[in-house]
């Protein structure tokens, strides 16, 4: 057999795996999508029993828009850095736009933007740096006129 076409079959056996990146504020989450029966997993945990259940609702808009095309999948997301928001926002975001990339659908991408633009663009605003002398961002010297 020859080199080439063993390397060809291993290909096309080989199950597709996307890996999907999402960032909010310091919070980056990688998502990894791959042929399966719709488990979510957030480090390590099952989105079902994510503590916060504001993150936890955040984190699930975009399997249930997909709808059936998130029961063909199984998502692995690793998320650091951040406060609990900024890590379900940037899971959000991973989420999202690995099933779009997974499925190449337009619908899908199309149906995210009407819903939430930011879902798959993601959010640009930081924070402002803290000035020397000073204690915050924007904070003055407080002026006394007696």
């Amino acid at each position: 057999m020859d080199v080439r076409a063993l390397g060809a079959s291993i290909l096309q056996e080989a199950p597709r795996v996307v890996i999907s990146v999402g960032k909010k504020k310091t919070a980056v989450a990688r998502a990894v999508i791959r042929p399966g029966i719709g488990r979510v997993r957030v480090n390590g945990y099952p989105l079902e029993l994510w503590p916060v259940e504001m993150a936890r609702v955040k984190m699930a808009e975009p399997l249930v828009l997909a709808g059936d095309l998130a029961k063909k999948v199984d998502i692995e997301v690793n998320v650091s850095g951040g406060g609990y928001m900024g890590q379900a926002i940037a899971t959000r975001i991973a989420i999202a736009r690995g099933l779009v990339a997974y499925f190449q659908s337009q619908e899908l991408k199309e149906l995210y933007e009407r819903y939430d633009p930011y879902m798959l663009k993601g959010d640009p605003r930081r924070t402002e740096p803290k000035k020397p002398g000073l204690k915050h961002a924007r904070s003055k010297r407080q002026k006394a006129y007696r």
